[in-house]
């Protein structure tokens, strides 16, 4: 990863421009022609530097309702569970942790009633027995923006 790489990451995290042709503007502020950037990007997903490009909203706001759940996963059931979980489109987030309970998900949909379906399905397909849903009470909304040049200037 190159200087033009920490850049072009500090623009993207903070705005991908909302235009027919984001990554020409991106390139425009780089110096760099709009294929230049998207090479640059590719590079970076297929390096695993970038995991997603997306926007972020307010689920709840227009009409949505999330959980977070735990579940309590054999050592060696991960990698089965991880994958089959990971098939529900509703499935944002999935990770691992060294405790108890050890992977942990979240789960986006527009009801309920889905929201049960969609846990009852893992719990039926995984044949766990220890799935827990922990709803937000309150919602606390940070935004992280890494600074990768290294110096005390966040925008």
């Amino acid at each position: 990863m190159d200087v033009i790489d920490e850049n072009l990451l500090n623009l993207m995290q903070n705005e991908v421009p909302i235009d027919k042709r984001p990554f020409k503007i991106l390139g425009e502020q780089l110096s760099l022609t709009e294929d230049e950037v998207l090479k640059r990007v590719n590079r970076l997903k297929s390096e695993g530097i970038i995991r997603r490009i997306g926007g972020i909203f307010n689920s709840k706001k227009i009409g949505y309702i999330s959980t977070l759940c735990a579940a309590k996963v054999p050592e060696n059931e991960i990698e089965e569970v991880a994958s089959l979980i990971n098939q529900y489109d509703e499935v944002t987030h999935n990770y691992i942790r060294e405790a108890d309970y050890n992977m942990w998900f979240t789960v986006i949909t527009d009801s309920h009633e889905s929201l049960n379906n969609i846990l009852q399905e893992i719990q039926i397909k995984t044949a766990l027995k220890d799935i827990i849903s922990l709803p937000s009470i309150k919602l606390f909304k940070i935004k992280v923006a890494l600074n990768l040049q290294g110096d005390d200037k966040i925008d």
